[in-house]
């Protein structure tokens, strides 16, 4: 113990111990105890990049084998006889499962060791990634359709589960690492920054499959490099430590969690020394969760059209390989998206849900130009307009599960609980991919009945829907009442 150690070199100087005043000693003490903080707190900031480093890759690398499927389905219906129907089945499977395999993966991720369940979801999509391969090399679908259908359809649906573990899982790594009072002034930008994950994987997957395509090679390529990627990085994920407490560091939410369990036992309560996670219904009962959770699938679901149809919608009008050119535009824009409603929430005190309310009225008047004119835009202005979309898609989505989640699973009645982060983004996550599977059925209809120019109007709606279900935390937090103090952002 450090302050006995400043007791005994004392004595060695001469200084009487036992004949300090009572207030000396306790100075002594708190001497000891701040050296002691200060150290777990420099344990704390040191560990925070190589968890920022992990955490970050392992997303990407679930976006790169996501996204990869999505940049070849031009190639898959030419090359490999897969249906438009059975594409479209293909993207609802995997949202389904997806947004099942949050919610579940979220809680796994509270319940049991957090990099664990990081590292099978990123072994398992890789094994799934190779299994397609397996399928398109030996033609599943030219020997038997039903078949080989079935069969691409079954590991994807098992490939969503996989898939799934990254967002909820790892937001809860980071939020475990990155709790001091620094990085919560900061979490907009920090978490802003850290969603450019996904983004970054998307860009990787279109580059990668038009540099294969450029190239001449097969287009299974595509899917077999993210494949192997996806193996490397969950060896490196199963060593990474996804609780500072696991390592012997003392945060303010231990201390919390500390005191807390200190009250129960000398109120006479029994008290376990295991952290229980939170479960569904508290962390539904924290107040906005229900709220961000189905306006988030509202967003969600335009990101998705846009994720999964536009390299397919733009295939109509350009070369596969100028098309996911383009296509990588969006999420390019998005990238910068995240990092400035992250900052700007920041700045204004963590008022999140306004900031998002803007992006999305913005976001609005976009997507009516979109509808009206791009049958008819040129490459440029494509680029130009895809690029301020991926930005105004990207900023409210990227902090919405990230920023807005850590926010959500610091409320009061939660606080000192670790285990309630992976919950509650699972819960947001989930739900949103639950009302983005479903939309995402419309699509196809929509698209062959009445051509793009309905889809557009379809996301319009969708877009502000979810802003609506917002309105009521846009108006609490521009409005405050004056004789409550509001934690803005919660």
């Amino acid at each position: 113990n450090l302050s006995t150690v400043l007791v005994l070199f004392s004595c060695c100087l001469g200084f009487d111990s036992k004949m300090a005043t009572p207030s000396e000693k306790t100075a002594l003490i708190a001497d000891g105890k701040s050296a002691e903080k200060e150290q777990h707190l420099k344990e704390l900031k040191s560990y925070q990049k190589w968890a920022f480093f992990v955490t970050f890759g392992g997303y990407f690398m679930a976006h790169f084998s996501r996204k990869c499927y999505s940049t070849v389905k031009q190639q898959l219906q030419k090359q490999a006889g897969i249906t438009p129907l059975v594409l479209s089945e293909m993207d609802t499977t995997f949202m389904a499962t997806y947004a099942i395999g949050n919610i579940l993966s979220g809680k796994a991720g509270d319940t049991f060791s957090p990099t664990t369940v990081l590292s099978i979801g990123l072994f398992g999509s890789g094994f799934c990634l190779f299994l397609i391969n397996i399928a398109l090399w030996f033609d599943f679908v030219g020997f038997s359709e039903s078949l080989g259908n079935f069969f691409i359809l079954a590991v994807y649906f098992v490939f969503g589960f996989f898939q799934s573990t990254g967002g909820p899982v790892g937001t809860a790594v980071m939020g475990n690492w990155f709790c001091d009072p620094e990085s919560l002034k900061n979490r907009g930008l920090i978490f802003g920054l850290w969603t450019c994950h996904q983004y970054m994987g998307d860009i990787t997957a279109a580059v990668c499959t038009a540099i294969v395509l450029g190239a001449g090679l097969p287009y299974w390529w595509a899917l077999l490099i993210p494949a192997v990627t996806n193996f490397l990085w969950g060896f490196l994920t199963i060593r990474l430590i996804g609780d500072p407490a696991d390592a012997g560091i003392i945060t303010d939410e231990v201390r919390a969690r500390q005191e807390k369990q200190a009250a129960q036992r000398a109120a006479g309560h029994a008290v376990s020394a295991d952290i229980a996670p939170i479960s569904y219904l508290a962390a539904l009962r924290i107040p906005m969760v229900a709220q961000y959770a189905v306006a988030f699938g509202f967003f969600k679901l335009t990101n998705y059209v846009l994720f999964f149809w536009l390299p397919y919608f733009l295939g109509k009008h350009f070369d596969p390989v100028q098309a996911n050119l383009i296509a990588a535009l969006y999420s390019v824009g998005m990238m910068p998206g995240g990092i400035i409603v992250g900052v700007v929430s920041d700045w204004f005190g963590g008022r999140r849900a306004s900031v998002i309310g803007v992006f999305m009225g913005l976001l609005v008047m976009f997507l009516f130009i979109f509808a009206e004119f791009s049958e008819v835009l040129g490459a440029g202005s494509l680029l130009m307009m895809l690029a301020i979309m991926g930005i105004l898609v990207g900023g409210p989505n990227n902090i919405i599960t990230s920023a807005v989640a850590a926010d959500l699973s610091s409320h009061p009645s939660v606080k000192g609980n670790s285990k309630s982060l992976g919950t509650v983004t699972g819960l947001i996550n989930g739900t949103g991919a639950i009302t983005a599977s479903i939309g995402l059925l419309a699509v196809g209809p929509l698209q062959s009945s009445y051509g793009w120019h309905a889809v557009w109007y379809f996301l319009i709606g969708c877009t502000g829907s979810g802003t609506l279900l917002l309105a009521p935390k846009i108006w609490s937090e521009i409005f405050p009442p004056a004789d409550e103090k509001i934690d803005i952002a919660v």
